[in-house]
């Protein structure tokens, strides 16, 4: 069974047992989390329905941060002297899925 969690703008496939790098929450380590999945795979059925989404629910434990790689950059304007450098390293959060449930959906 496989879940598409959805966090900090991006998407992720995610596993039980697998660890996945987020963008940065605000949590300690050793805290769990609980995220919605905007896709659930169990088997040969495929659930995209919001309605049962909504019941389903994949929790997560933070194992603890982490950094991204470094990214230089350089910017000038011609003829002014105009010039300055810049790097950036993106913080990310560890977490580890620690299970997956489908969940009932809702009755209409």
């Amino acid at each position: 069974m496989y879940a598409v969690i959805s966090t900090g703008g991006k998407q992720a496939r995610v596993e039980v047992g697998e660890r996945v790098d987020v963008e940065l929450l605000a949590s300690a380590a050793g805290d769990e989390v609980r995220l919605t999945p905007t896709l659930l795979v169990d088997g040969d059925a495929i659930v995209v329905d919001p309605a049962a989404l909504a019941a389903a629910s994949v929790t997560a434990t933070v194992v603890g941060e982490t950094k991204g790689p470094k990214i230089h950059g350089f910017t000038y304007k011609s003829k002014t002297r105009q010039r300055r450098r810049y790097g950036h390293r993106q913080r990310y959060t560890t977490l580890e899925i620690t299970g997956i449930e489908a969940g009932e959906p809702a009755k209409k």
